[in-house]
């Protein structure tokens, strides 16, 4: 006999099935039910992607959000976290074939949708630094804020989503699509979410930084000046919140 979370899973698949169809007097109800699931989840992918929206039109996005709900349940009820696949189903979707960067622009928002949504978490105090000695600060392996992320699209996304949500045609018609790759921080901060473009060298050291690693694993003698600016900035601005110091052995030790 199935479980009930067998059973659960079992009656969303049919729920959100574009293929499911009952025979008798339930089928009117059970419609009913589809439908408005259906929407619930159309409705929470138009907020998540509103530029996406814009770009292709209510209709179209509307068909394009229906054409993937059916293999996409939410893992959870909390629908601001669904969507994640939104951005590689647009890739594929050969409708929106047109727009070679509406799959860029939705990678974009989803980031942007979990940074605003992320739980807080106060910044790394700097007196828990300024206590390690040279060796055991050589060895930091830092935590990031969960609003934090690195992005490296092919298109200037960043360009057209501002563009487009500040509704700037001048904006969007100056916009270089082969200007690209883009290499972007979101993050949030005091001021809301903030999208941040940053230059080759200082995106491969943010993401080595925010990888786990040790800290000497992420600085590069050839730019360590640079690197110290770019942590100074990553701990000014409250990106980092915590830290361990890796042993010898590559362990981690909390401090």
């Amino acid at each position: 006999m199935p479980g009930l979370l067998e059973l659960q899973r079992a009656f969303s698949a049919q729920l959100l099935s574009a293929s499911a169809r009952l025979d008798g007097e339930s089928a009117s109800g059970f419609e009913i039910y589809r439908e408005t699931a259906t929407s619930t989840l159309v409705n929470a992918l138009r907020l998540s992607f509103p530029a996406v929206e814009r770009l292709v039109g209510a209709e179209f996005f509307d068909g394009a959000a229906r054409a993937f709900i059916p293999n996409h349940a939410p893992a959870s009820a909390y629908l601001n976290d669904y969507g994640g696949e939104f951005a590689d189903f647009l890739f594929k979707f050969s409708p929106a074939a047109a727009v070679p960067y509406l799959a860029d622009v939705a990678r974009l928002e989803f980031t942007v949708n979990r940074a605003l949504h992320a739980p807080d978490r106060a910044a790394l105090s700097l007196a828990r630094l300024r206590a390690l000695d040279e060796s055991s600060l050589a060895r930091v392996c830092f935590s990031v804020h969960p609003s934090v992320s690195l992005l490296q699209l092919g298109f200037p996304a960043d360009a057209i989503w501002r563009a487009v949500l500040d509704q700037n045609d001048a904006a969007m018609a100056a916009i270089d699509l082969g200007c690209g790759p883009v290499r972007l921080l979101v993050g949030r901060d005091a001021g809301g979410v903030q999208v941040r473009r940053l230059d080759a060298a200082a995106f491969e050291f943010s993401a080595r930084l925010f990888s786990g690693g040790p800290l000497h694993a992420a600085i590069e003698p050839a730019s360590e000046v640079k690197s110290q600016a770019w942590l100074a900035q990553h701990l000014r601005e409250g990106r980092l919140v915590d830290f361990q110091v890796a042993s010898a052995a590559d362990g981690a030790t909390p401090v």
